[in-house]
């Protein structure tokens, strides 16, 4: 089997990933507020752990893996949104969640198992709450109910802090009823306008942290194998989880590993409107970005460095995968040719592609081995580069490749001699496996006297522009070897 390396955050070392139960990994992602569309910021953790889940069904079996990703639909954010436009809470929220899933499955991020929304699963907030004030780890003060930080001696390992240097770092003003400056709202009372439910200290609702600690242990119990977010939510959201959820059910360890990707830029800069940088995946699918296009530029920056998006790196992104899903196009690929392929037992992802997904989710890794390997001349042979397509996400819909190969992306198609020099290129693709370098050559200097600009890129991929002094004529002289 094999063995998937992972960088925990809780002890900030890369280690073997050993599930607690094989037969059913668990998994849970930290989703969005759902009052407005999410930007291009929220879905890198959506496609880190798309990518997680697709590698756990591979090792583990399709059947055997547990996603959970939850939806906080109760918070003070929407209450504000529904204030503003006189809109309801409930059409706000239901609006949102379904631009979320049309933006999330533009990007080819399968849909978890679980989707819970906080507003489900107050009575199991409720019950955990009760529980905290049992085992005197928190208590009730004017209508609130808040955590006690300082009964919980392991509060702040995660993200690396004392509650002393926090306290000291502290730049807010601190509610009188705290016994401490860190101690966090489990529950809250309600205005007459604002969405609440009954409970034993008046009709209120919950925090934000408690929500996800109550969700995860319903649906995957008390401990499970891997949580993870951005890393904006390290401190002090999961840092407040951990300590409710282990305070709570001491006997178990809530979450084994913690993964937690780096945050975007665009262009170099922090994302921000005051920037005029801002802007969430809508935007750009509405700019007629496709969708595998912004996947590919997340992808290619591992998921624990800096992302920068960058209009140069999505122009790259649309040529490698124009260059991909062209020659899977010449190759005939179709639904029912990869049902076959499946069922005769070779649709198998590349092993180098697998290996760099296992160590820590070298996607960018990953990438480059589809680069490095070159397809061969049919399909069974090219079967293990399409199904490393499929595993890392990039061809969710088989019958619709034709159309993304010629029109999806990039400029296939808007010129009839563009087939004609992706031909060539793939065959100069294969002269260089075959290690005929006088052929690769003899058709890289036919295209450049066509007006092609050919550019290689990193582990062998290459993409190319048809020049202002382009004439297709010329292509017509190139020899057959």
């Amino acid at each position: 089997m094999v063995e998937i390396r992972l960088t925990n955050t809780r002890t900030r070392r890369k280690e073997a990933f050993t599930p607690i139960d094989p037969g059913n990994v668990r998994l849970y992602l930290c989703g969005p507020t759902v009052y407005d569309r999410a930007h291009l910021g929220n879905a890198r953790p959506v496609l880190v752990f798309d990518v997680l889940v697709r590698l756990l069904r591979h090792v583990y079996g399709a059947d055997h893996v547990t996603y959970v990703r939850n939806f906080t639909d109760v918070d003070d954010k929407i209450n504000a949104r529904a204030a503003a436009t006189g809109r309801t809470i409930r059409e706000i929220t239901e609006e949102t969640v379904a631009w979320y899933h049309q933006d999330m499955d533009a990007l080819g991020a399968a849909r978890p198992d679980h989707e819970p929304r906080a507003t489900e699963y107050i009575v199991e907030m409720v019950a955990m709450i009760e529980t905290l004030i049992a085992n005197g780890n928190a208590y009730e003060a004017e209508g609130h109910v808040l955590f006690d930080v300082r009964s919980f001696p392991e509060y702040g390992r995660l993200s690396g802090r004392s509650v002393d240097d926090m306290i000291a770092g502290a730049r807010v003003e601190v509610a009188p009823f705290k016994r401490d400056p860190m101690d966090f709202v489990l529950w809250k009372p309600s205005e007459a306008d604002q969405p609440g439910w009954d409970s034993p200290w008046g009709r209120g609702r919950p925090g934000w942290h408690i929500e996800c600690s109550a969700m995860s242990a319903a649906l995957l119990g008390p401990s499970f194998d891997i949580h993870g977010g951005g890393i904006d939510l390290q401190f002090p959201h999961h840092e407040n989880e951990v300590a409710q959820s282990c305070c709570a059910h001491p006997e178990a360890s809530f979450a084994n590993v913690w993964l937690h990707n780096e945050m975007l830029q665009v262009e170099g800069k922090k994302m921000s409107k005051s920037l005029g940088n801002f802007f969430t995946v809508r935007d750009l699918l509405d700019k007629g970005v496709p969708g595998e296009v912004i996947r590919f530029v997340m992808l290619s920056t591992h998921y624990r460095k800096p992302m920068d998006w960058t209009e140069t790196k999505a122009k790259e992104a649309e040529r490698h995968l124009e260059n991909w899903f062209f020659a899977l196009v010449q190759a005939g690929y179709s639904k029912s040719m990869v049902e076959t392929l499946k069922n005769g037992g070779v649709w198998r992802p590349l092993d180098a592609v697998v290996d760099a997904l296992a160590n820590d989710l070298n996607t960018p890794g990953a990438i480059a081995a589809l680069h490095d390997f070159t397809l061969g001349g049919s399909a069974v042979q090219s079967a293990p580069f399409a199904a490393s397509l499929e595993m890392l996400g990039f061809v969710p819909d088989w019958d619709e490749i034709g159309s993304f190969a010629r029109v999806g992306v990039g400029s296939v198609g808007e010129h009839p001699a563009r087939d004609r020099v992706a031909a060539l290129l793939l065959d100069r693709q294969e002269a260089k496996r075959a290690k005929n370098f006088q052929r690769a050559d003899e058709i890289r200097n036919h295209l450049q006297r066509a007006g092609v600009e050919v550019r290689d890129t990193p582990g062998g991929g290459w993409t190319f522009e048809l020049g202002p002094d382009f004439d297709e004529a010329v292509l017509d002289d190139l020899g057959r070897p």
